[in-house]
């Protein structure tokens, strides 16, 4: 892979593990500087589950890239800041935003799918706090450094969510805070387009992460890397006509077919749908 990507600078948020650290490391092999955020960081981890930000950011290394570890709480609004003026102060601007945190998983169970009159409440908190609110502060304090790139490249902003064309997600909350972000990126295109800035939302289909391999009960069969979604961030971000997309959800099989990039072992997952009856 061609390091095209070494002027540009990304934040990855969510990368200590899963999508957000496959996304950092695919654009570390095109030589972006990358800086990397999550919780688990500094001896400190969630759930005890493998993966930290330093990890994540010396695979960037590894990879050709510049890796940058940052430990925050995007829930976090002070931390949040912090991270910001850090980006204002070291680099200047922000050419991609990968908006990846995510701790709705966090407590999962069988409940997980039940009515919404059973769900715990403090889980739908979880949810709007770090696939919503969270996404929204770091967008708005993250826009002035995407609009004060002079490089002539166009930005990028990219909201990772569970997309199905439409079918239900199995969960009202799950459903509707991945609906929100998916409309949080529509939303923001119309802000940022005059400035050269496309957003997006981007679907993976059901990926082998961390958390999926740690589970004794499910089927691998239809599942894809992480890499794949890393593979079409980058395509995204070697765009220079990214803004054609701007506004739309998408799927990393759609872009797959549209860009002619592949899953590490060769093969090209169809965009992610829901099987017919598999929820109620």
């Amino acid at each position: 892979m061609p390091a095209g990507l070494t002027d540009v600078v990304c934040l990855v948020t969510g990368a200590s593990r899963g999508a957000g650290r496959a996304i950092a490391a695919v654009l570390g092999e095109a030589g972006a500087t990358v800086i990397v955020t999550g919780r688990s960081g500094g001896g400190a981890t969630t759930e005890g589950l493998p993966g930290t930000v330093e990890e994540t950011a010396a695979e960037v290394e590894r990879r050709g890239g510049v890796g940058i570890p940052v430990r925050c709480d995007q829930t976090d609004d002070g931390e949040v800041a912090a991270l910001v003026e850090r980006l204002a102060r070291d680099h200047g601007r922000l050419d991609v935003l990968v908006d990846n945190a995510w701790g709705g998983y966090e407590g999962h169970g069988a409940d997980f799918v039940a009515p919404f009159w059973e769900q715990p409440l403090e889980r739908v908190d979880r949810m709007l706090a770090t696939g919503v609110r969270a996404r929204y502060v770091l967008a708005s304090l993250a826009a002035p450094l995407l609009i004060a790139r002079r490089d002539g490249r166009p930005g990028l902003v990219v909201e990772t969510i569970a997309w199905a064309f439409d079918e239900y997600l199995g969960s009202v909350p799950y459903d509707t805070v991945k609906a929100a972000a998916a409309r949080l990126a529509f939303g923001m295109a119309r802000d940022l387009r005059a400035h050269r800035v496309a957003s997006v939302a981007l679907a993976p289909g059901f990926m082998r992460t961390e958390r999926v391999l740690a589970a004794d009960d499910v089927d691998l069969t239809e599942t894809e890397s992480p890499e794949y979604l890393g593979r079409a961030v980058r395509a995204l971000a070697y765009d220079p006509d990214v803004l054609r997309w701007t506004g739309r959800t998408l799927t990393a099989g759609e872009l797959a077919r549209a860009y002619g990039f592949t899953d590490v072992d060769g093969s090209q997952p169809a965009p992610f749908r829901i099987p017919p009856g598999a929820v109620r």
